[in-house]
This record gives C-alpha cells, structure tokens and sequence, in this order.
C-alpha cells in the first residue's frame, strides 16, 4: 500500500477548504520488489482510496492487497468540505471515498458517485437493519455504511465533582478555563439549538441568532474551540470536558480510564459515514470487491476496534472485545442526523464566524 496521509482527522469541518488548483491524477504506483499475484479473475490491478486519516484497521488494506492481488494506494483528508472540493474541482483517478452522510444527496445530485451493485455485496446481511437503509441513502444504493457515532460530552470522571448531563453545562462555568467545545459550526450550533429543543439542522433566523447568543456565552468559559489535540488534552487532564465524538471519546480512554462520555438529555448528532464507488472510477471491479471485504465481519471488527467508533455491521459487532453498542430506543428518539443546509449554509457560516471572532 502506498499513502501520502499526513494530519489527523477534524470530523466534518465547517468552512470548505479551498478547491486545489490541479486536478488530481490517478496515483502513479511504484514497482513492488519482488513477484506479486496477479489480481484475482475480473479485478484490476490497482485501487485508489480516498478516506479519512486514522479511519481503518491496521492491516484492512494489506489483508486485501494479499487476498486480492490488488494494489492500493491510500490517500486521507481531514475534512468532508476538503474531499468535496477536490472532486468538485475534477479530481480523478480515485474509485473510493468516505463522506459522512449528510454530503450523500448532494453526491448523488451532482453525479459523482454510482449506484451500488448489490448482486456482488455478497456480505451486505452481515448489516444491522437499522443502517441498511438510512434518510442519506434511502434503500442502501449508492453507500457502503462505514462507521457510525455520536457527539456528546468526553469528561474527566476524577477531575470533575458530578457528571455533567446537559450541553448547559459549557454555558454555566461547570468546568470553566478547563472545557472546549469543537472547532466546527455544525457541532457547537448544533449542541445550542438542541439546549434550546431545537432541530440542529434549524434555518429559523431567531433559532439560530439564539444559537449564536449561547454559543458566544459558552465561549467565554472555554479553554479553546478544539478538535485535532483534543484526546491527548483530555488524557492530560488539561481539559476536563469537551464537545467530543464518542469514537475519540474512546481511543482517549485507552490512555486514560478516568474518561467517561456522556449523551446530553437534550439530545445531539447522531453520524454515519460510507463508503461510495465514484462514478468515474477508473477500477470498479476491484472497488466492489473492496467493498464486499470490509463487510466481512472480521475486517469490520477489525476497523472499529482501531477506530473506537462503532460499526454498522453487525456479524463484525459480535466479534468485538468491547463494542460501542448501538442506540437504545430512548436515546435514539433524542438523535438527529445532520442534513445538508443548502442555501442556508452561507448564513451558518457567517454566524460561525461571528462567534470565533467574539472577544
């Protein structure tokens, strides 16, 4: 496998990257030393990934190159925003991408991406019903659910006196100087208007100019918005609370068991990412096949068990050591998916920044 990976993941970042000037070319791959298999009957010889940094098993990729004969190259972007651009700005050359879910229908609408195959997702059953067929991808057609999670509150269990329960907790000073809030509009908009029984995909101007008055009020008690360095800060015990997703939340609990998560009773997001084919691609066989591995349950216990996120798959779910379980009904009622804002999104982001540019 070949990568050029280089920064951690910032899930779902708020302002779109700037579109790259050159269009991307299918990766050039170097000789492998030494003989290698010939692909397996009707793949390519060549995949080209394009996923999230630190999203995928230790040894997804080279399980596959060595089962399949198949060489892949592995490029990772930080953000949805940075993926879309490029592809926005006529990137090719790559056969897989990871969006989260609220990014499908505009995928779908500018034709970037294919319908699914399904007669050869010879493992689609292993799926859990629940994400079979979701509001992004209704009928399971053009994703490959990936990884699934949540967004709550990651806190320090022996730093703080009680467990906080409720996104009031950023604007009350509970753990003033000591707490953070993501570096993401959708994420902190989104907590406010849900503390206030509001829909975090709401365009209602006095919704949302509330939004931006409690997000200002909780500014003024946190350490910083933060996303990159938040699981060793946390682990730290720099930071005693933070706005956090829940896989983050656990891979900081392997360097710290004091850490603990929390739902806020007002609810929150509730993500799923996919895995799509593009429509372009210039090595569709050998993607479906890469497709169908990872619903394998073994790869995709192998994905999440690195990931600290859960996983979709439910044959994969019941080989794990120490598995995120799925939403129980009562928490499900308090999760909303993000959908896509449309025209909506400039004036989310001009109050965004507002809020970041706030003393």
């Amino acid at each position: 496998m070949t990568s050029r990976g280089r920064s951690r993941r910032a899930f779902i970042a708020t302002a779109t990257r700037a579109v790259l000037a050159a269009s991307v070319a299918a990766p050039v791959l170097s000789a492998c030393a030494g003989e290698r298999r010939p692909p397996a009957p009707g793949l390519e010889p060549e995949l080209n990934i394009y996923n999230w940094f630190d999203y995928i098993g230790p040894e997804t990729v080279a399980g596959f190159e060595q089962e399949y004969g198949v060489r892949v190259t592995y490029d990772t972007y930080e953000s949805n925003e940075e993926m879309l651009g490029k592809l926005m700005a006529g990137a090719t050359g790559y056969d897989l991408v990871v969006p989260t879910g609220y990014q499908l229908p505009l995928l779908r609408e500018r034709g970037l991406i294919a319908r699914l195959d399904r007669s050869r997702l010879t493992n689609w059953g292993n799926l859990m019903p629940l994400f079979q067929s979701t509001p992004a991808d209704p009928g399971g057609e053009h994703g490959v659910p990936f990884q699934w999670g949540i967004t709550g509150i990651a806190y320090r269990a022996d730093l703080l006196p009680s467990a906080p329960d409720s996104w009031g907790a950023f604007l009350d000073g509970f753990a003033a100087g000591k707490a953070t809030m993501l570096d993401d509009g959708r994420e902190v908009l989104g907590a406010m208007l849900r503390y206030r029984g509001h829909s975090l995909n709401s365009t209602d101007l006095a919704e949302l100019a509330g939004a931006r008055q409690d997000a200002i009020a909780a500014k003024a008690h946190l350490l910083a918005f933060m996303t990159l360095a938040l699981k060793g800060q946390l682990a730290s015990g720099d930071v005693a609370m933070a706005q956090c997703w829940n896989g983050d939340a656990r891979q900081a609990q392997r360097e710290n068991p004091d850490i603990a998560f929390a739902l806020p009773r007002e609810g929150s997001l509730i993500f799923n990412d996919y895995m799509v084919l593009l429509s372009d691609a210039p090595h569709p066989a050998a993607a479906t096949a890469f497709l169908d591995y990872i619903l394998r349950s073994d790869v995709g216990a192998a994905i999440s068990e690195e990931t600290g996120y859960g996983t979709p798959n439910r044959a994969a779910q019941e080989r794990m050591r120490d598995p995120i379980p799925y939403p129980l009904p009562a928490e499900l009622a308090r999760l909303e998916y993000q959908h896509d804002l449309g025209s909506a999104t400039e004036l989310w982001d001009r109050i965004w920044t507002e809020v970041k540019a706030s003393a």
